[in-house]
């Protein structure tokens, strides 16, 4: 067997291991209270809920979030940095685009991103496995 196919059955056996994972726990999840599920499997949580307008899918939004792996482990947060992020809805992961157009601003949700509505079965730096589930608070700042 070569370096590379020991390689690829290592990558495919971490994707089935993490799928597996995130799927335990977003059964076990969409279960406690507060915890609500939309038809594509998105399911989060209204730790605030805001007053302002919803954004669309085109505009530009501006947002505090903090991005975790199901075991807690930080991957990526604009909190830490203390600088909020701006972008188009319509260019981030799936799970964000459905998400933050179900907010109003001045909201904070934590979302609960399967790999489907994340990244898949792409290995996204040193910390993003293939079909890892993924853990996001949001705040909806404002939409540009």
């Amino acid at each position: 067997m070569s370096i590379a196919d020991r390689l690829f059955g290592m990558k495919t056996e971490k994707a089935a291991a993490n799928l597996k994972e995130g799927q335990d726990f977003l059964a076990a999840n969409k279960n406690k209270p507060g915890v609500i599920e939309t038809p594509s499997g998105l399911q989060y949580e209204v730790m605030t809920e805001g007053t302002g307008d919803k954004p669309k899918d085109t505009d530009k939004v501006k947002c505090h979030y903090h991005g975790t792996l199901i075991n807690g482990t930080i991957f990526d947060s604009s909190v830490q940095r203390g600088q909020p992020a701006t972008f188009p809805l319509n260019q981030v992961i799936k799970g964000w685009t459905e998400g933050v157009q179900l907010m109003s601003v001045g909201s904070k949700w934590r979302f609960f991103i399967p790999p489907h509505l994340g990244y898949g079965d792409r290995q996204v730096g040193p910390t993003i496995g293939p079909n890892t589930t993924l853990i996001f608070e949001v705040e909806l700042l404002g939409i540009n």
